[in-house]
């Protein structure tokens, strides 16, 4: 039997009967399915489903096969589809998150490994270029020193916190690389972000400020579909962005230190925090956590900016960001993000 008889369809993820169908197949397999799919196809054998594969952005997840019809080539069939799919939404720069155990598989399909933490997980992109092509464009646009340290920013947006953590930095190190985290998951835009902070630093003469692109994961876009407890999931997303992190920027950009604010809310970060105090010093660059900035007593804090938006108290935003920042929030560009912000019942 080979795969050409197998009836091809793809999921209505709005379907409650289809979505429930792709649910428990995936549960069979002892996976789940991730939140932020978008598109799904299914492979069926008559009435029983025999593998699936979705797309959530750039990333293919959700890839399984059910054990009866297993090296018929479906992993193949469903990647390719997915494949197809990615091209016609014009994204052509793909990623797989998968177990170890697949590694072969995918490595057969055209997809080259990135980063992987054995037993766990494996990052994988469809080119061999595409992480290379990222470092020698981040060396090609600052200089090298043999002082320099890191700060990785989501700035959501660029607060005076966030601006006294950058500050602080660069007073400590020669040159100072800042990455703006660029997945697409946050109230502002990336490149509005990035504007920003770019903005912000302006008077900092030792900063190179990057787009992290698709070499900085956060947790909006690392996938939890195969990995069940939410430590081990936490866990496993900060190993494998310090993987990334160690073994292909830090060494290209000649990075000992990093730096990073100190995380009193959120516990998914303050856990990566703690990851990375306890695996950077192995690879010999030194992590300084940097107090928070405060305003009578309290933090200063991107959410509490976006709290104030919400509550439509922009001009209260004026003494937690500068004033590059509160001049786009008072400005017509920034119109839709505040509607959207306050439609909005969440953190990010």
């Amino acid at each position: 039997m080979w795969y050409t008889s197998f009836r091809e369809q793809v999921v209505n993820l709005q379907s409650g009967i289809e979505r429930k169908q792709l649910q428990a197949f995936l549960e069979r397999q002892s996976l789940s399915l991730d939140g932020d799919v978008e598109y799904a196809v299914a492979l069926w054998d008559g009435e029983k489903l025999a593998a699936t594969g979705s797309l959530s952005g750039s990333v293919l997840k959700c890839i399984a096969v059910d054990e009866e019809f297993k090296y018929l080539g479906l992993s193949a069939k469903i990647v390719t589809h997915l494949v197809q799919e990615a091209y016609l939404k014009g994204r052509t720069h793909l990623f797989i998150y998968t177990k170890p155990e697949n590694k072969t598989i995918f490595t057969e399909l055209g997809f080259y490994v990135i980063a992987e933490i054995p037993s766990k997980v494996v990052l994988m992109e469809n080119t061999s270029k595409g992480i290379k092509n990222y470092i020698n464009e981040m060396k090609s646009e600052s200089a090298i020193s043999a002082d320099a340290a890191a700060v990785i920013v989501n700035c959501n947006p660029f607060t005076l916190g966030h601006r006294y953590l950058l500050e602080y930095a660069a007073a400590r190190c020669r040159l100072l690389h800042v990455f703006v985290v660029w997945e697409e998951q946050s109230s502002f835009p990336a490149e509005i972000r990035y504007k920003l902070v770019q903005q912000g630093v302006q008077h900092l003469d030792n900063v190179m400020l990057h787009k992290g692109k698709d070499y900085i994961i956060s947790k909006a876009t690392f996938p939890s579909y195969f990995i069940k407890e939410y430590q081990e999931l936490v866990k496993t997303h900060a190993r494998l962005d310090l993987e990334i992190f160690t073994q292909h920027i830090a060494p290209a950009l000649g990075i000992k230190k990093r730096f990073v604010g100190e995380e009193p809310y959120c516990k998914v970060t303050a856990a990566y925090n703690a990851a990375m105090q306890e695996v950077l010093p192995k690879h010999g660059i030194e992590v300084q956590v940097v107090p928070r900035m405060s305003l009578e007593g309290s933090p200063i804090s991107a959410s509490r900016v976006r709290e104030l938006i919400r509550a439509g108290d922009i001009h209260k935003t004026k003494e937690l960001v500068p004033e590059t920042t509160y001049q786009f929030l008072i400005s017509p560009e920034a119109e839709e993000i505040i509607k959207h912000i306050q439609s909005m019942n969440k953190r990010h």
